[in-house]
Formats: C-alpha cells, sequence, structure tokens
C-alpha cells in the first residue's frame, strides 16, 4: 500500500491596497471542479479579513462582495500578483 501525498500550497505577498504595503496570505484548497484559493489580510484595526479567490477566464476573482473597499479596488494587483507566484509552482 503506497500513501498518497496531497502538496499543499501556501505563501504571503506583499500588495500594495488602501495607500499602504499589506501582507496577503495565500492557501490553495483542494477543489477539483475549480482552481480556488483561500485569503486572508489584517485591516487597519489589526484584525483578520478573510475572503477567497477563484479562476475564471479573466484571472483570479474575488469571490465575496462584503470586503473594505481597498481590497475591491485591487483585486487586479492581487490577481496579477498571484498569478506570478503560480508560475513559480
Amino acid at each position: 500500500m503506497h500513501p498518497e501525498f496531497t502538496r499543499v500550497i501556501q505563501f504571503t505577498l506583499l500588495v500594495r491596497a488602501g495607500g499602504r504595503l499589506r501582507e496577503f496570505n495565500f492557501r490553495k484548497l483542494n477543489n477539483p471542479e475549480s482552481e480556488q484559493f483561500s485569503a486572508n489580510v489584517c485591516d487597519d484595526k489589526g484584525e483578520r479579513l478573510f475572503f477567497y479567490l477563484q479562476k475564471n477566464e479573466g484571472g483570479w476573482k474575488l469571490s465575496l462582495a462584503a470586503l473594505p473597499p481597498w481590497i475591491v479596488q485591487t483585486e487586479r494587483q492581487i490577481s496579477e500578483a498571484l498569478q506570478e507566484e503560480l508560475v513559480k509552482w
């Protein structure tokens, strides 16, 4: 009997959002139907905000609508940074 291993992909990226450099943490979810990442970042009060990104034909899209404007406005930069990091894997 051979054990089966699943590679866990997680990493941190620095992205300028809301007028400052912020640390976004990403973890790839094992979802056979679609490529998806969970992500989190701290706000100005130090509280952690959690959200998901899902891959579509145009890149990575936020899957929660109830996020602060500074996250929604930097969706394109987050998507580009995530895509650049995935080239390494």
